[in-house]
């Protein structure tokens, strides 16, 4: 990944920037990412909090993860595009959604966490799992 990146929402009422490397990219597939990104995983790109920055108000919704911690999902209101997920576990940190950048085409994962949750279907190559959260 480049050390700007830039994306936003669907509807271009967020945008969003973030400066310096990223600590980590990751694929979670709990049960709800699943449920929040519609589809199988979400791709997350974490960052420092304080080198991102963020034009317009997203809405959040306070969910309870599979792990029980509390996470703050972030999205649009407009259009619904997920964007942002703040979670207890990991203070001073968040996780953007890859899929929301300008150009996701460097996303490279390095880990999956709760891979207990993996839909059967979905491959993940050689990149190390873990079964629940990491640490």
């Amino acid at each position: 990944m480049t050390t700007k990146n830039k994306g936003g929402c669907l509807c271009g009422a967020i945008r969003y920037s973030f400066t310096g490397a990223p600590v980590m990219e990751a694929v979670c597939h709990c049960t709800h990412c699943q449920k929040q990104s519609g589809t199988a995983f979400s791709a997350l790109i974490g960052v420092a909090e304080s080198n991102l920055t963020v034009e317009g108000t997203p809405k959040n919704y306070a969910d309870k993860g599979e792990s029980g911690g509390s996470v703050t999902r972030q999205f649009c209101a407009n259009c619904g595009s997920p964007l942002f997920s703040l979670v207890e576990s990991a203070p001073g940190m968040v996780f953007v959604k890859a899929g929301t950048l300008d150009d996701p085409s460097g996303f490279a994962p390095s880990i999956h966490f709760w891979g207990k949750s993996k839909q059967l279907w979905v491959e993940l190559g050689d990149v190390p799992v873990v079964e629940a959260n990491p640490g």
